[in-house]
């Protein structure tokens, strides 16, 4: 056996090294690069003596200990695949897809509309089909102005004629029965007015819809869709009306009642008149916006009365400012434009009645101010027609627009156009709603019509 002469036994002491004996230097540590760095290509890795090369990349670990994302230890990446798991620089990127606008096959997007759309949206009704808009505008107010004048003409032709042919001791009495039968005969051509009026807007209501769609009706069309229910929207005005006038009448009556008293009561009386028509103005102003959608009920969803106004109090539930807004803001656009026409042309034509024929003496001088009162008609009946058509239009789109944020109408609208685009024969019209469903018509947000329920 040979003899070690720097053999120890286990647990002693490392003898120092004696004097003129060379000692071998320590073992170097390895050394890396900082990480993130390669190594040159002339100089491979070091590793400690007598430590077994590592297998796989160890510039590609964690210097932390951990594994690369999706990695196996002692596993090298894929080539071209960065070992966290992504991409690397110059790849391709798949993104998500992007957000899709909702289809508009006609005169509005098929989504809750904004406030500049329902601003913007009734002058577009009126050039998008000028022949159904205007021209029913148009032809239903020639109508009404001239069975009025007609009317109007013939009662007092026939009252006149009858005070002049009377005898000179009865001619007081057929006078007072001859006003009293013109102011009566003048009833008939407000009622005729109030008839094209409210046709009219079941006109345009209707028209608006099948816009909304991207249908084109005619005139002709349009007319039958909407005359089946002129019966109701005549009732709903009737009734409105009374209604109005019977309340109208009560405050005016104990207020007269209250002056014809006397003393202390006649300032109560003026009290009250002042307290009551404020009061009348702001209660008729909210009822007029909570049951303003009521024509548009009655034509498109074929309700009755009733079903009409309780349908509107739900929808315009939790929409009042902004209904209000829209409404009184077209109102104000189409007023104001109406007076910045119709003011120049009264006072021109006053003016030129008084140029031509101060005192009025000759027949013949009165044909320039006939001519110029026919003028002056035609320009009322024109832009009368624009102010009716973009007023209906408003309330027919802000209808659209409460039952697309309340029950889904939007769904129902692209489930129609793409099924007429399909050629499907069995749709149905998305605006009608069964009778037996519209109690239990769902009028909360979130809450849609769909597959298997009565909106269906």
């Amino acid at each position: 056996m040979t003899h070690d002469q720097n053999w120890q036994a286990p647990g002693q002491a490392e003898e120092p090294p004696r004097y003129g004996e060379r000692v071998s230097p320590p073992p170097t540590p390895p050394t890396q690069p900082p990480y993130g760095q390669q190594p040159p290509a002339s100089q491979p890795p070091q590793y400690a003596q007598g430590a077994p090369a590592p297998t796989g990349n160890p510039y590609g670990q964690n210097p932390y200990g951990q594994n690369p994302y999706g990695q196996v230890p002692g596993q090298q990446a894929p080539y071209g695949q960065n070992p966290w798991g992504q991409q690397p620089y110059g790849a391709p990127q798949f993104s998500q897809p992007g957000w899709t606008p909702p289809p508009k096959p006609g005169l509005v997007p098929l989504r809750p509309l904004g406030f500049g759309t329902l601003l913007g949206a009734p002058f577009l009704a009126l050039k998008r089909n000028p022949k159904a808009t205007f021209g029913s505008a148009l032809l239903v107010q020639a109508i009404t102005v001239v069975i009025s004048l007609l009317i109007i003409g013939a009662i007092t032709f026939f009252f006149v004629a009858r005070i002049d042919a009377a005898s000179p001791e009865d001619q007081e009495a057929i006078e007072a029965g001859g006003i009293a039968g013109i102011l009566i005969g003048a009833l008939v051509p407000v009622l005729i007015t109030l008839v094209g009026t409210v046709f009219l807007q079941g006109v345009i209501v209707t028209e608006v819809a099948r816009a909304t769609l991207g249908e084109k009706l005619t005139l002709k069309t349009v007319w039958k869709v909407t005359w089946p229910r002129l019966g109701q929207l005549l009732l709903w005005v009737l009734v409105a009306s009374l209604a109005f006038l019977i309340v109208l009448g009560a405050v005016v009556g104990i207020v007269w009642l209250l002056v014809v008293l006397g003393g202390g009561f006649v300032a109560a009386g003026i009290i009250l008149a002042i307290v009551a028509a404020i009061a009348l103005v702001v209660v008729g102003v909210w009822l007029s916006i909570k049951l303003s959608i009521v024509p548009s009920i009655i034509v498109l969803e074929r309700a009755s009365m009733g079903v009409a106004i309780r349908r509107s109090w739900r929808l315009t539930d939790g929409y009042f400012w902004r209904t209000l807004g829209v409404q009184y803001l077209i109102a104000f656009i189409v007023g104001t434009v109406s007076q910045i026409v119709l003011t120049p042309i009264s006072i021109f034509y006053a003016m030129a009645v008084s140029a031509i024929d101060p005192t009025g003496t000759t027949a013949e001088s009165w044909v320039g101010p006939i001519v110029l009162y026919v003028v002056m008609i035609v320009l009322s009946l024109l832009v009368g027609s624009i102010t009716s058509v973009v007023s209906s239009a408003a309330i027919a789109l802000i209808y659209v627009d409460l039952r697309m944020r309340k029950e889904g109408l939007d769904l129902e609208l692209i489930r129609f156009v793409e099924a007429r685009q399909s050629g499907s024969p069995s749709v149905e019209d998305p605006y009608l709603i069964p009778a037996a469903s519209r109690s239990a018509a769902p009028t909360v947000p979130g809450v849609q019509p769909g597959s298997g329920s009565p909106w269906a």
